[in-house]
């Protein structure tokens, strides 16, 4: 069973940058992609960046232009760069893999994820 662990995540002053690391061990199947999504208190958790397979890169609205996604197939790792973050940045960010079901493809809507404990992003003022 594939294990994903979170570092990185910490305290810092509004416009400041983070990195944040995921390490993943295990096996992994049906894979389609790999990501980062957040939670914040009182709110739902929300995807933040994916990466594909193909190795194409999505982002939320939110944090488009500051953050920027990575991954590291050799040492099976993955990266999330975070600039110029913002208050609203605020939250508990986990590492995500996202898989197929059997018999599914990654094109289908009905997809499982599995995600790490997560790291703190405190932002303040």
């Amino acid at each position: 069973e594939v294990q994903l662990v979170e570092s990185g995540g910490g305290s810092v002053q509004a416009g400041g940058s983070l990195k944040l690391s995921c390490t993943t061990s295990g096996y992994t199947f049906r894979t389609c992609g790999m990501g980062w999504s957040r939670q914040a208190p009182g709110k739902e958790r929300e995807l933040v960046s994916f990466i594909a397979l193909d190795g194409t890169a999505n982002y939320a609205d939110s944090v488009k232009g500051r953050f920027t996604i990575s991954q590291d197939n050799v040492k099976k790792t993955l990266s999330l760069q975070m600039n110029i973050l913002k208050t609203e940045d605020t939250a508990m960010y986990y590492c995500l893999q996202q898989r197929r079901r059997v018999g599914g493809s990654c094109s289908s809507p009905n997809k499982l994820n599995f995600w790490g404990q997560g790291t703190q992003v405190t932002v303040s003022a």
